[in-house]
C-alpha cells in the first residue's frame, strides 16, 4: 500500500509491505528546491542567478521561496527571516527505513511503479525524480529561430545571441545603433557587427579600436624619405629632387632651367644636384662664379725674349724690345728716336708700349686708361689726341689737366678682340719749340663679360 503526503517543498511518500512489515519512507525536494547533503534537507534553488534573463522589460529578479519574482527596481523587500528559516525546515527531506528485527539486511521492495514526480520532472533508474531536458528531447515548443534553455522542471525559449525577442519573433539586434561598439566605423550583420577602421588605420587585438598603420615601417612606400602621421604619411625627397605628381616618386630637379643667373657661365644639370662650369682660361670659384686663370704665373709658354700678358680668359705673348728702326729701346717699353738721327726730326721723340685688358661688353661710357707726362717743363702747353686706332669711334679722350688725359671707352667692345690705340701728347713751349710722345695703347678684350 502506497501512501503519499504532500509538505511544503517535500513530498512524503511512504510503502506498507504486507510480506515484511516494514514501512519505507521517501521524501523528494520539490519544485524549486534541491538536496542539501550537508545539512541534510532541502534548499531553495536561486533561479535569478541559474535562469538567463529571467525577467523583461527592465524588471528586477528576487528570488522566492520555491520560485522568484519580477519586480520593478524601485520596489522595497523586506524578508522574514522566521518564514525563511521555516520554508526551509519543511522543505527537508526524511528517508526513513523501518526494517523489521528478524531480517534487518533485506532490501526494501522496488518501489519504481509507485513513485510520483512533479511536472517537469520524470522517475529515474534509482527511483528518484529527475528533471526532463525538454531541449534535448525534442518536447519543447521553442520555434527554429529560438534557442532553447533547460530548467529545473521545465525549458525556456530564448532568442540567439545578437537577436531580441519581438513578441513571438526573434528579430536582429542593431548593434550599430547602441552606444559606440567601434572606434570608427560598425557594420551590423544577422546576430552580430563587425567593426572597420579609416584608411590608415587597422583594428587593435580588442576588434573595436582602431590604432594608426605606421606605413614608413610596414612598407615604405615613398621612393626616398617616409615620415609617418595619424591616419596617412607623407613622402619627401632628397635636396636635388621634387615629388612627382604621384606625391610617391620623386623626379630630378633641373636647376639649370630654374634660373638662368644659377651659374655665372654655363649650368650642368646631374641627378639630384647640378654644376656649374667654366670656359677656357677661367675656373669656377665658389662653385658659381668663373674666375680667370693667370696663364703667365701657372703655364707661361712665352719665349726668353718675349713678355706675357695675361689678359680675362687668356694670354698673349709680345716682345720684350718693341722697338722699331730707328727707335732704340731705353728702358723697358720704351723707345726713343736718337736726335742725331735726321729721320727722327719728323717722328714723335719717344713711344711707350702699354698693355691693358677689358672684359667684354664693358657698360659704357667708362674711363679705361690714363696718360700723364712723365717730364714737365716750364712754360710749355701739353695737348692730348688719338693719333690712330680710333677709326670706328669707340674711344674718347678727354683732357684732365695740363699734364694728363684720360680715355674713355664710349661703345661696347665685343671680344675677343685687340685694339692698338696710339695716344699722343704734343708739347710746345713758348720758343716755339714742338715735341710729342706717343704711348701705344694694346687694348686686348676678352671673350666673356666676366
Amino acid at each position: 500500500m502506497l501512501t503519499a503526503m504532500f509538505l511544503a517543498g517535500l513530498i512524503l511518500i511512504t510503502v506498507h509491505s504486507q510480506e515484511t512489515e516494514e514501512t519505507i519512507t521517501y521524501t523528494q525536494c520539490t519544485d524549486g528546491y534541491e538536496w542539501d547533503p550537508v545539512r541534510q534537507r532541502c534548499k531553495d534553488i536561486d533561479e535569478c542567478e541559474i535562469v538567463p534573463d529571467a525577467c523583461k522589460g527592465g524588471m528586477k529578479c528576487v528570488n522566492h521561496y520555491g520560485g522568484y519574482l519580477c519586480l520593478p527596481r524601485t520596489a522595497q523587500i523586506i524578508v522574514n527571516e522566521r518564514e525563511e528559516a521555516a520554508a526551509e525546515s519543511t522543505s527537508g527531506r526524511n528517508n526513513v527505513i523501518r526494517r523489521t528485527p528478524a531480517d534487518p539486511q533485506r532490501a526494501p521492495p522496488n518501489p519504481t511503479h509507485q513513485i510520483q514526480c512533479a511536472a517537469g520532472y520524470e522517475q529515474s533508474d534509482h527511483n528518484v525524480c529527475q528533471d526532463i531536458d525538454e531541449c534535448a528531447t525534442g518536447t519543447h515548443n521553442c520555434r527554429a529561430d529560438q534557442v532553447c534553455v533547460n530548467l529545473r522542471g521545465s525549458f525556456s525559449c530564448q532568442c540567439p545571441p545578437g537577436y531580441q525577442k519581438r513578441g513571438d519573433q526573434c528579430v536582429d539586434i542593431d548593434e550599430c545603433t547602441l552606444p559606440p561598439y567601434c572606434h570608427h566605423r560598425c557594420v551590423n550583420t544577422p546576430g552580430s557587427y563587425y567593426c572597420q577602421c579609416n584608411a590608415g588605420f587597422q583594428l587593435a587585438s580588442n576588434n573595436h579600436t582602431c590604432v594608426d598603420i605606421n606605413e614608413c615601417d610596414a612598407n615604405n612606400p615613398c621612393a626616398q624619405q617616409c615620415y609617418n602621421i595619424l591616419g596617412s604619411f607623407i613622402c619627401q625627397c632628397n635636396p636635388g629632387f621634387e615629388l612627382s605628381s604621384d606625391r610617391i616618386n620623386c623626379e630630378d630637379t633641373d636647376e639649370c632651367r630654374t634660373s638662368s643667373y644659377i651659374c655665372q657661365y654655363q649650368c650642368v644639370n646631374e641627378p639630384g644636384k647640378f654644376s656649374c662650369v667654366c670656359p677656357e682660361g677661367y675656373q669656377v670659384v665658389g662653385g658659381r662664379t668663373c674666375q680667370d686663370i693667370n696663364e703667365c704665373e701657372t703655364t707661361n709658354e712665352c719665349r726668353e725674349d718675349e713678355i706675357c700678358w695675361n689678359y680675362h680668359g687668356g694670354f698673349r705673348c709680345y716682345p720684350r724690345n718693341p722697338c722699331q728702326e730707328p727707335y732704340v729701346l731705353t728702358s723697358e717699353n720704351r723707345c726713343v728716336c736718337p736726335v742725331s738721327n735726321a729721320i727722327c726730326r719728323e717722328l714723335p721723340y719717344s713711344v711707350v708700349y702699354k698693355y691693358m685688358s677689358i672684359r667684354s661688353d664693358r657698360t659704357v661710357p667708362s674711363d679705361i686708361f690714363q696718360i700723364q707726362a712723365t717730364t714737365i717743363y716750364p712754360n710749355t702747353i701739353n695737348t692730348f689726341r688719338i693719333k690712330s686706332g680710333n677709326e670706328n669711334g669707340e674711344f674718347y679722350l678727354r683732357q684732365t689737366s695740363t699734364v694728363s688725359a684720360m680715355l674713355v671707352l664710349v661703345k661696347s667692345l665685343t671680344g675677343p678682340r685687340e685694339h692698338i690705340v696710339d695716344l699722343e701728347m704734343l708739347t710746345v713751349n713758348s720758343l716755339n719749340y714742338r715735341t710729342s710722345s706717343v704711348l701705344r695703347l694694346t687694348i686686348i678684350v676678352g671673350p666673356y663679360a666676366f
